[in-house]
């Protein structure tokens, strides 16, 4: 899914092609993708954009009048622009977006149908749409430290929380934590202020870092390869392979359709965390730390 650095940088892209430009033509291919009846998606037909905005992980689209248009990409949703009358060769066509400068594309790889599309009358109407998480590069050290313990969560569930943090997804809330050299199963309640500190600096280090490398990658180009798995990161679908830090093995804990990456030295004092299916399958077999892991690798 993409998350604040990635959308950060699909607002630069789009503010220099549709800002203060007429949508000409909007085409829906999906009866799915919609998910408001009114206002009508074709009343923004023929107004100019006016306003571009990042709520949580969605992108607002502002237009004359007070219409905005809600787009919540999800996982598999991304965006593909092309100049002119020329249209993106893209597949798995959602919607189309047709401008003066030229045609913005809606993708969705895969066969789940997840992302959305809304509009909303006005302002108010848009407030609904945020989550209200706390925007994390805006906020100071006392208001970050004041929403991380308002509820007693694991670090990485508070951290994905878009009701607590904005923008924040399962890939930066790794690398934030492997940064911040913290256990993502630490709970926020039993913090230290110091831990509190570190972790602060480490959201503001990684999101502002990687927004930059983004930026830099895409020039003055419209983002084409928006992805969660990157080679550069630390240790974000990096199981298996060396933590760029210490050299250990990054492991990782499955839940449902995400998961969790980290270093068992730089973040869990080399205890391994136990993921719930496969910990419970071996029960005593499960290696407790990363000196047994190996230990049982080397002799299988």
């Amino acid at each position: 899914m993409p998350e604040l650095p990635d959308l950060q940088v699909y607002l630069g892209a789009l503010e220099k092609r549709v800002l203060g430009r007429r949508l000409e033509r909007l085409r829906v291919h999906h009866v799915f993708l919609l998910r408001t009846a009114v206002p009508p998606v074709d009343d923004v037909v023929g107004r100019r954009v006016t306003g571009l905005r990042r709520l949580g992980k969605r992108l607002c689209f502002g237009f004359e009048h007070g219409r905005w248009l809600v787009l919540h990409l999800m996982v598999a949703g991304r965006l593909q622009w092309a100049d002119g009358a020329a249209k993106p060769a893209a597949r798995n066509v959602l919607a189309e977006f047709g401008f003066e400068t030229g045609t913005l594309v809606l993708t969705e790889a895969g066969t789940k149908r997840r992302a959305a599309l809304h509009v909303a009358a006005d302002e108010a109407a848009l407030a609904t749409h945020d989550p209200g998480g706390l925007e994390p590069l805006a906020a100071t050290a006392e208001e970050f430290a004041a929403q991380l313990r308002r509820r007693n969560h694991t670090l990485k569930r508070a951290l994905t929380d878009p009701t607590l943090f904005s923008g924040i997804g399962n890939a930066y809330s790794d690398e934030i934590l492997h940064a911040a050299r913290l256990s993502p199963v630490t709970l926020t309640q039993k913090l230290a202020d110091a831990d509190v500190a570190r972790l602060f600096a480490a959201v503001q280090a990684t999101l502002t870092a990687w927004t930059t490398r983004l930026r830099r990658e895409t020039g003055d180009g419209f983002p084409a390869k928006v992805t969660a798995f990157r080679p550069e990161m630390a240790v974000h679908g990096k199981f298996g392979q060396p933590c760029p830090e210490c050299g250990t093995a990054v492991q990782r804990i499955v839940y449902a359709e995400n998961e969790v990456n980290y270093c068992p030295r730089c973040q869990t004092g080399g205890r391994l965390l136990a993921d719930r299916s496969l910990s419970r399958l071996l029960k005593s077999d499960w290696p407790r730390t990363i000196e047994e892991a190996e230990t049982r690798r080397g002799n299988s």
